[in-house]
């Protein structure tokens, strides 16, 4: 299959409240403009460098959203123009984006990340850390931030009652926090688990492999 028809087939499997994020790391930006031709606007990138690199050379309306592990020292690059940021795992990471958002007079749509999975290698907060993030939020912290949801990667496992039992622990969370202010994007899911992800809860799935085929890590 091509990515036509691979990008037709996922979207075939996707209720329509549920928002894709087309993963393009280490993919070609002519085979990103392929898809974005085909309607898809948004698109995720694991690493700043890559997406720094991208991003002028494609339409200037895709929303682009920052999906890997962010270091302090690479939010100042894509402040001026990331639509969210995925993988807020770290206080410290909050503040920096907030901060380099209010240099450009804008406020950066961020996910918090749980760590929901067994696996050591997984970053996020823990419950309790969320949960205490959220409250400083809430209290007015962060003005330049927007946090308008969660995100969580499940243990990479064919066990399927592990990965359902860890995204409704997610959806559990984002269904507390929601009661405290609502939360609009619950980001679980990719190309090996979505289907289970949007049983579970999730309204956004993060999926590249089935789009664009297995990754090119010459690139």
């Amino acid at each position: 299959m091509d990515i036509k028809e691979n990008y037709i087939a996922v979207k075939k499997q996707l209720p329509e409240h549920v928002q894709l994020v087309a993963v393009s790391k280490t993919h070609p930006v002519s085979e990103i403009q392929k898809v974005y031709d085909l309607g898809q606007k948004v698109f995720g990138e694991n690493k700043v460098q890559e997406l720094v690199e991208k991003h002028p050379l494609l339409p200037q309306d895709i929303q682009w959203h920052l999906i890997g592990h962010l270091q302090t020292n690479k939010v100042k690059y894509i402040a001026s123009f990331v639509d969210t940021i995925q993988s807020v795992d770290s206080e410290k990471v909050l503040a920096e984006i907030n901060k380099e958002a209010a240099k450009h007079n804008r406020t950066i749509n961020v996910l918090l990340q749980i760590k929901i999975a067994e696996e050591e290698s997984k970053f996020g907060f823990d419950i309790p850390e969320a949960k205490a993030i959220f409250q400083k939020y809430l209290n007015g912290d962060f003005p330049h931030v927007n946090i308008t949801g969660l995100m969580g990667m499940a243990t990479f496992t064919d066990n399927e009652n592990q990965v359902r039992k860890e995204f409704t622990v997610l959806k559990e969370i984002f269904d507390e926090l929601s009661g405290l202010k609502p939360l609009q994007t619950l980001s679980m899911g990719m190309s090996d688990d979505f289907p289970v992800a949007i049983e579970c809860g999730a309204n956004s799935v993060r999926v590249g492999s089935a789009i664009f085929g297995k990754r090119d890590y010459s690139i």
